[in-house]
């Protein structure tokens, strides 16, 4: 299967590559998800088998001011996207978020409860699954959330270099998801397409590691496995969302049901926390832990 995946230096992105390293990168500068027009041609000359769009724009505060680039590139792109999919006849997978429920659910949201996001981001990133379902293609979109890995910008490893220089650091305790390591979510999201369906697939999935916590419980959990292993490790003060306001509002509730993608596919990632841990016992990430939090790095 020749496999085109859209984005390169994302966390979901790299960890895609590494699995399939023949598969064939369309990123900057060869195309721009901001400037959606160009991305048809280079997709057509690709020839793919499969397409996921692996890229967005993530700067969630940043995108309240920033409207029109969050919409091109999450709204706008992958329509076109999507459009040359059902061109080429082959099947699409595109990856959205649970900024598009309003996330005052007081339980898991499924694909078919109703969405209502709160912000700029999620605006965009709900216009972008419209685009996709109206483009024909054969398509499935994977709502994810909290994504994670050992390289790149995100919390876990925010809260490794906080615990550098802190004794303590306070974290929000009445916001609830699903901690969900990126190379887990690249293993599902390739499992999909090698199960995927003779007849195709029209319809939104929820792929996140199983179980739920706070952000407080993720980063206890953290220091819990640094602490373990020699890497600093700091107590952690619960706070609420009120004690830390953002820009943006994010969802207090964003555990996913996936109940359908188990169903249909019968994928089901492991739980949250083993992720986690399997993480922390990589060597190449303790190597890599140990040298950019010891004194003067």
């Amino acid at each position: 299967m020749r496999l085109l995946i859209i984005g390169r230096e994302g966390q979901l992105a790299r960890a895609l590559a590494t699995r399939r390293p023949d598969a064939m990168i369309l990123s900057r500068p060869r195309i721009d998800l901001a400037d959606p027009a160009s991305l048809a041609a280079p997709i057509r000359a690709s020839r793919p088998d499969a397409i996921v769009n692996a890229a967005a724009y993530t700067a969630v505060d940043r995108a309240e001011q920033e409207l029109a680039l969050a919409d091109a590139v999450n709204g706008i792109a992958p329509g076109v996207i999507a459009a040359v999919a059902a061109e080429l006849d082959v099947p699409f997978v595109h990856v959205s978020t649970d900024y598009v429920f309003a996330g005052d659910a007081a339980r898991p949201y499924s694909e078919d409860d109703p969405i209502a996001p709160q912000s700029a981001y999620g605006r965009s990133k709900a216009a972008g699954e419209a685009a996709v379902r109206a483009s024909g293609a054969d398509h499935a979109i994977v709502r994810t959330a909290w994504v994670y890995a050992g390289e790149g910008a995100n919390f876990l490893r925010t809260m490794l270099r906080l615990a550098r220089d802190h004794d303590e650091v306070r974290v929000v305790a009445d916001q609830h998801g699903a901690p969900t390591l990126a190379a887990d979510l690249a293993d599902g999201i390739l499992a999909m397409l090698a199960r995927w369906p003779t007849g195709g697939v029209r319809k939104t999935y929820h792929l996140t590691n199983s179980g739920s916590t706070t952000w407080a419980g993720f980063a206890e959990a953290i220091f819990a496995e640094a602490a373990a292993r020699g890497l600093p490790s700091v107590r952690v003060e619960p706070i609420t969302t009120a004690d830390y306001p953002t820009t943006a509002r994010r969802p207090a509730m964003s555990v996913l049901d996936g109940t359908r993608l188990a169903h249909d596919f019968g994928i089901t990632l492991r739980p949250w926390n083993e992720a986690l841990s399997a993480l922390f016992a990589d060597r190449d990430f303790h190597a890599a832990m140990s040298r950019s939090l010891s004194p003067g790095a």
